[in-house]
């Protein structure tokens, strides 16, 4: 049973990120769950990975002193799944914003689709999304994006060890993908279209796994919840 101790020496806590919230949202509702249950004032909570709000799975949620070690799991290789959805594109390359581009899809085929994926195995260059929280001159490259300044963006070394194609029914594409740190699906879902000579962008993410962690050992915000609420009237 954990105690306020437990949390301030350090716990890793896995949570299943549901869809529409930031990642920032959940580390607070944590954080605000621990306090209140404790009634501590003050304790370091963070996370091991943004996932955006369109994208459901796992975080790896560090508290206290394991804070710390953020940039330990950080650096892990991550898996994910997802929908690919083949004949159009968005500005944000996923479904943040609306399709801006069509494409015809009648020249893809299962075997072609299946034989674009090779072409993203290995250490490769990716351009990040636009629509991104990265930094350029001290602004996030979303704020130049909506207000429609064209800026610069350079290209980043990722590493893909594996994209698995698990289902199609155009034009949607179903994946498995395990990447590096730095990965941006949604690019790679724009960049597969341009590989399939058509559009694409993507349309359902989850986050399966960070390093040795799996989205399968998380558990849900209110579950946390529960659990932490039991466990104070229990003691």
């Amino acid at each position: 049973m954990l105690t306020e101790q437990n949390y301030i020496e350090g716990q890793i806590l896995l949570i299943d990120k549901p869809l529409q919230w930031t990642s920032f949202q959940v580390v607070n509702k944590l954080r605000w769950h621990i306090r209140k249950n404790f009634g501590i004032k003050k304790i370091k909570v963070g996370h091991a990975g943004t996932l955006d709000p369109l994208a459901s799975g796992l975080l790896v949620i560090c508290t206290g002193k394991f804070t710390k070690r953020i940039h330990e799991f950080q650096g892990q290789v991550k898996e994910y799944t997802g929908t690919i959805t083949l004949g159009a594109t968005t500005p944000s390359y996923d479904l943040e914003t609306e399709i801006d581009h069509t494409f015809p899809i009648d020249h893809i085929s299962d075997s072609t689709i299946k034989q674009a994926t090779t072409h993203f195995i290995g250490e490769i260059e990716q351009y990040p999304p636009v629509f991104s929280a990265l930094k350029k001159d001290g602004k996030r490259l979303y704020e130049y994006a909506r207000e429609g300044e064209t800026v610069a963006i350079n290209a980043r070394k990722i590493t893909i060890h594996e994209f698995e194609i698990t289902r199609i029914e155009l034009p949607e594409v179903d994946f498995r993908v395990v990447c590096s740190k730095g990965t941006y699906i949604r690019s790679l879902a724009h960049d597969f279209g341009k590989t399939l000579h058509s559009g694409a962008h993507l349309t359902g993410l989850r986050r399966t796994r960070i390093g040795a962690f799996s989205v399968e050992d998380a558990v849900t915000v209110q579950s946390f919840e529960n659990q932490i609420q039991t466990k104070i009237e229990t003691t």
